[in-house]
């Protein structure tokens, strides 16, 4: 019991630098408050005490504003930060060294009995706000964003974000190279994405740089080629691109994420 009180201390300071010591993690932190009296109601609830959990579950969900059925799996090391709102289902299995945010669903779509939560495997990160729907898996590692819908299985390691959950595959550090070469020319930032908050729409866009930095490429080969036979036609300008219109509608898109 005092190992696990220990791991449970540890996982904190770990996982949030706004923890100072252990007497205040201690009395201070809702997220293990709700963690700890859950274990005791699944305990009641593993002996077939399924009245007597629910009412510790409730008092739980009373004292700290989390919600996790006491028939839910909860492995080690678990970390809920701030926690209000976060609501866990009955058949939910949750690893070891997984983070909830607040606000997080762990969910089910159908009212037919047996399985209808998900399962997070170890490792796995939810951001606040995050529904996590159904009865299927989210693999060890995955990170799934804020306020994103997910409902089919998420492979270990990969990112989902939006609605519905979208899977998110970084590129490597050279193409985002020449990706950020091509925004800056033309004037235009993805979104105001970083690689720290991927977008799928920042995603497609992109491609579409991909796709211009070849075709810019290309024609700087045809104009020299060009000029070398004497031409003059590369001496033409291209239209300019207007600033103002590209700020305007990157302000839009930063307001909208």
């Amino acid at each position: 019991m005092f190992e696990r009180l220990r791991e449970d201390i540890q996982g904190v300071f770990h996982r949030d630098p706004a923890a100072r010591n252990a007497f205040e993690v201690l009395t201070c932190y809702p997220g293990l408050h709700a963690i700890w009296i859950h274990r005791g109601a699944h305990a009641l609830w593993s002996m077939n005490l399924k009245w007597p959990a629910r009412m510790l579950s409730n008092f739980a969900r009373w004292m700290t504003g989390i919600e996790i059925h006491p028939g839910a799996k909860v492995g080690r090391r678990f970390f809920i930060d701030h926690g209000m709102g976060i609501v866990i289902g009955e058949t939910a299995e949750i690893g070891n060294d997984v983070t909830l945010y607040q606000g997080v669903t762990l969910g089910g779509t159908s009212w037919n009995k047996g399985k209808r939560h998900p399962t997070l495997e170890d490792g796995v990160v939810v951001g606040a706000g995050a529904k996590v729907l159904g009865p299927f898996t989210v693999g060890a590692g995955a990170k799934i964003g804020s306020n994103a819908v997910v409902t089919k299985p998420v492979p270990a390691g990969a990112t989902a974000v939006g609605i519905p959950g979208r899977i998110i595959v970084k590129s490597d550090g050279e193409q985002d190279a020449k990706r950020k070469a091509m925004a800056e020319k033309i004037g235009f930032d993805a979104y105001g994405v970083t690689e720290d908050m991927p977008d799928p729409v920042a995603r497609a866009i992109g491609q579409l740089l991909d796709h211009l930095h070849a075709v810019d490429g290309k024609l700087d080969g045809m104009c020299g080629a060009l000029t070398r036979l004497g031409s003059d036609y590369s001496a033409g300008k291209l239209p300019e691109l207007e600033d103002e219109v590209f700020e305007c509608v990157q302000g839009q898109q930063k307001t909208a994420l």
